[in-house]
């Protein structure tokens, strides 16, 4: 057979609705009441929304006003973090009794390679049904799981059956599978992208796939050959147990918004040293320094530089973003600054190439 894909069993689990349940959890008195983690009605950023307040279109990144405007009845509470990385801990230890290849992407969700497993079973579904319920157990906590080939399928497929559920796409399902999916639904294809895409016609995988590689890189440009490989299936990453950062920052959101510059040096200050302290917990260096600035429209700007050498001392992340802050004349005045150091020297440098006439292979797979 041409151009035999390595096919993998992959879980991605992913917990429903994490933070906020796991304020439920803890205070019982909010369980099936709207619930937003984050923000206010007066300030700040939604984090997280339990499914009764999305009934409502409150969402993540929604800010607190927008969110009581939609719904008036909306319970804000403080997010804990170090209680969410108590319980991430607890869901990450059941993981590595199944197989040393996890992958985290977040405190709430992770990639399992089990083609080979600790318990010796060769269906990956049948372990993906039995990890959510010692999740469950565990912690009190429902988990959503994705079950395929590789990580963009069983990605996409976690949330098919969400809350408290699973989905299995089998390798001779793949290919149909992502054709009838709609574009919205596609990991990686984010608002602006799909408007795009509706524009190009592309509502569907279907329509995604009928579309040529030399399109796809003409209109989405380097996303295009992802675009025309994923569709057929085809995504050879590997579950990486020890993920390397792309970047790493630090951000703060204020209580009242800042009208000049000089108020926000300092702040600036402490945001340095924040970001100087978890360069050194992860022990990297950076070279591209990015400062965020959030207006109180909320619009974004961001203003990037390149050193010439690695860094990660507070010093010279505050001297460089205090240049980066006065380069351009405010907008409005702002809610939130942030800065960020990328180009990291622990970045895997080795990139795969795919052939553009791979295609699915469909084995006679366990699932």
């Amino acid at each position: 057979m041409p151009n035999e894909m390595p096919l993998r069993k992959i879980i991605h689990v992913d917990m429903d609705a994490f933070y906020a349940s796991v304020e439920e959890l803890d205070n019982p008195d909010l369980k099936g009441k709207p619930l937003a983690v984050g923000g206010s009605e007066k300030r700040g950023v939604v984090s997280a929304a339990n499914y009764e307040a999305r009934k409502f279109g409150v969402r993540s990144a929604m800010s607190g006003f927008q969110a009581k405007k939609n719904c008036p009845h909306l319970t804000f509470v403080k997010p804990r973090f170090e209680r969410y990385k108590e319980i991430s801990k607890q869901i990450r230890s059941i993981f590595f009794e199944y197989t040393d290849l996890v992958e985290p992407l977040s405190l709430d969700e992770a990639y399992l390679d089990v083609t080979v497993n600790k318990k010796g079973n060769p269906s990956a579904t049948m372990l993906a049904t039995e990890i959510r319920q010692r999740i469950l157990e565990k912690t009190g906590l429902n988990a959503s799981a994705g079950i395929s080939i590789n990580k963009f399928v069983a990605k996409v497929a976690s949330d098919i059956n969400k809350p408290n559920g699973q989905k299995t796409v089998n390798p001779e399902e793949v290919i149909p599978f992502l054709e009838e999916l709609d574009i919205r639904k596609f990991y990686g294809v984010g608002k602006v992208t799909a408007e795009k895409m509706y524009k190009l016609g592309i509502f569907t995988g279907s329509d995604l796939k009928s579309k040529s590689i030399e399109f796809l890189a003409e209109h989405f440009g380097k996303s295009g050959p992802y675009y025309y490989h994923v569709v057929r299936g085809i995504h050879n990453s590997e579950v990486k147990p020890h993920r390397i950062p792309k970047s790493v920052g630090a951000e703060r959101t204020f209580n009242e918004n800042l009208s000049s510059e000089v108020f926000m040096l300092e702040r600036l200050e402490h945001i340095a040293q924040e970001l100087e302290r978890r360069l050194t917990k992860s022990k990297v260096a950076g070279k591209t320094i990015t400062l965020k600035i959030k207006y109180s429209d909320f619009t974004l700007n961001t203003r990037s530089k390149t050193m010439p050498y690695f860094i990660g001392d507070k010093d010279l992340i505050l001297e460089t973003a205090k240049n980066l802050l006065y380069q351009e004349e405010l907008q409005n005045s702002v809610r939130l600054l942030g800065i960020s150091l990328s180009n990291l020297n622990t970045e895997d440098k080795k990139t795969k190439k795919v052939d553009d006439k791979s295609i699915l292979v469909q084995l006679k797979f366990d699932f």
